[in-house]
């Protein structure tokens, strides 16, 4: 019996709510890539006022290296999320879809896609990184207003740290 594909989270329809972060690292885009991918998210998530750190990661069950697999991260806060990897292409980029959060963002968002990109930069490598937010009925403006810059800072030193690991390679 065959099941069929999961529905994607969103769609062209919906009015999502993007954050979108940049970086460059030395390394090129297959390395990144191979650094980034599978990293400890404890290790590069921490607390950045007011969004709570990563503390592990549980449940995970298959390598993250091809979509399909599934995870829950947990947060200092105590919260957690599930968090499915629907795309992986090798040296080049993956997606996910984050739901089922037990922290505020329960409340504002029904779900969120991030995507990763890794791109040549002369030597080195472009990273661009997105999570596209999908807000719950009359949340778009809080997400598209005051929790938009917040998200950023949270997602561009996360981004910062993981540069520092592959740059530490």
């Amino acid at each position: 019996m065959s099941t069929s594909p999961r529905p994607p989270l969103i769609t062209r329809a919906d009015k999502t709510v993007p954050v979108t972060v940049f970086a460059r690292t030395t390394a090129p885009p297959a390395d990144t890539f191979e650094i980034i991918a599978p990293i400890d998210l404890a290790t590069v998530f921490h607390p950045v006022f007011p969004f709570p750190g990563v503390t592990e990661v549980r449940n995970q069950t298959e390598s993250w290296d091809h979509p399909g697999p599934s995870r829950t991260p947990t947060f200092d806060d105590g919260s957690q999320a599930t968090e499915r990897l629907t795309e992986y292409v090798a040296s080049q980029g993956f997606a996910y879809e984050l739901t089922e959060f037990t922290n505020v963002l329960g409340r504002l968002a029904a779900g969120v896609r991030g995507e990763w990109s890794f791109l040549p930069d002369g030597d080195g490598c472009l990273i661009r990184w997105t999570y596209e937010f999908k807000p719950l009925r009359g949340r778009r403006l809080v997400l598209a207003g005051p929790f938009r810059p917040l998200w950023r800072r949270y997602m561009q030193r996360a981004l910062d740290r993981m540069v520092d690991v592959v740059e530490a390679r």
